[in-house]
């Protein structure tokens, strides 16, 4: 049984997918699966709408924090040059 195989008319394509295989000591046909693969996983659509993901960084993330009382407590006076 034949291997199957798959067309592409970009010279550009043919030309980088050889020139990563050959980089990548892998065949052609690893280097476009993998490739393939990359693409289709960052193409995988967004499940959650803005508002449920800000929801979900303020409750796993986000902590009450008195920025002035920090501030406050860590400021020093300024004694001025030492003469």
């Amino acid at each position: 049984m034949a291997e199957p195989q798959l067309s592409v008319r970009s010279a550009r394509a043919r030309a980088l997918a050889h020139h990563l295989a050959k980089k990548e000591r892998r065949s052609v046909s690893q280097v476009v699966e993998r490739a393939l693969e990359l693409y289709a996983k960052a193409e995988e659509p967004v499940t959650e709408t803005a508002s449920e993901f800000w929801d979900r960084m303020n409750r796993d993330y986000a902590t009450d924090v008195d920025l002035e009382s920090i501030v406050d407590e860590l400021r020093k006076p300024y004694k001025g040059i030492d003469l």
